[in-house]
C-alpha cells in the first residue's frame, strides 16, 4: 500500500516539475490580466464616467426646459445637441464618453431634441443607437422612434417601433396603450386593414381601461367589423 501511495507522490512530483513553470505562467497571466481590468475600471472608466456625468447634468436641465415650453423651444434644444462655450452638449459627450451610461443617455437626448427640431434622419441615428435596460425611458425612445419614421413616411418601420413601444412597458398603460393606437391608426391609413382591426382589438384587450382602450370600438366599427364581446 505505501509503495503505491510513494509511486502516486512520485508521479505527481514529475508531473509538476515538467509542468509548474506553464502552470505559473498561465497563473501569473490570469492573476495580470484581473488586476490590469480591476484598475482600468478605477482609474480609467470611473472617472470617464464621473465626468460624464457632470457634463450631462446640464444636458438634462436644458433638455427639461425645453419640454416644459409651451412651444418649440428651439435654442434649448440646440443647446442639449451642441452645447454653448464650456458647457458641453450631448454630441461632445457622446464623442468623448460614448462607451460610459451618461454616453449612451445622451444619444437619448440628441435623438429627442432633432426630433423636435424636426431634424428626423439625426433623430432616427440616435434613438437607434440607445439602448437600456431602464424599461419606460426605452420605451419612450422606440415611441420618438415611431413619430420620427412616421414623419419620413417610412410607414412599416414606424408602426413596427411604436409596437415595440408598446410591449416595452405595458405598466405604464396610458403611454403604451397610445402607441398601440398609433400602430394601429397608421396601419388603418396606410390601408394594412386586417393588421389595423388586430391592433384594435389588441388595444381594447390589454388596455380596456385607458383612454385609448375604451375608443377602441369606434375604430372597430369605422372599419365595420364588430368587436368581440
Amino acid at each position: 500500500m505505501s509503495t503505491k501511495q510513494t509511486f502516486s507522490s512520485d508521479n505527481l512530483l514529475v508531473i509538476w516539475d515538467r509542468y509548474q513553470k506553464p502552470i505559473l505562467t498561465v497563473l501569473i497571466i490570469i492573476i495580470l490580466a484581473v488586476a490590469g481590468w480591476l484598475g482600468y475600471q478605477k482609474y480609467v472608466v470611473q472617472p470617464k464616467e464621473e465626468t460624464a456625468n457632470k457634463e450631462l447634468s446640464t444636458v438634462q436641465m436644458a433638455f427639461q426646459q425645453a419640454t416644459m415650453s409651451p412651444t418649440v423651444d428651439t435654442a434649448a434644444y440646440k443647446f442639449v445637441i451642441e452645447g454653448e462655450g464650456a458647457n458641453k452638449g450631448a454630441l461632445s459627450i457622446i464623442r468623448n464618453y460614448g462607451s460610459t451610461n451618461a454616453g449612451n443617455l445622451a444619444k437619448y437626448y440628441a435623438g429627442e431634441s432633432y426630433l423636435h427640431l424636426g431634424d428626423f434622419n439625426n433623430a432616427i441615428k440616435y434613438l437607434n443607437d440607445f439602448k437600456t435596460k431602464q424599461k419606460q425611458i426605452q420605451m419612450m425612445a422606440y415611441g420618438s422612434l415611431g413619430d420620427a419614421y412616421s414623419e419620413l413616411k417610412k410607414n412599416t418601420e414606424a408602426i413596427d417601433s411604436y409596437k415595440k413601444a408598446s410591449s416595452t412597458f405595458e405598466d405604464d398603460d396610458v403611454n403604451a396603450s397610445e402607441y398601440l393606437f398609433r400602430a394601429a391608426l397608421l396601419s388603418e391609413l396606410t390601408g394594412k386593414t386586417n393588421d389595423a382591426v388586430d391592433l384594435y382589438k389588441e388595444l381594447k384587450e390589454k388596455f380596456p381601461n385607458t383612454e385609448k382602450g375604451v375608443q377602441a370600438d369606434k375604430y372597430l366599427n369605422r372599419l365595420a367589423i364588430q368587436p368581440n364581446n
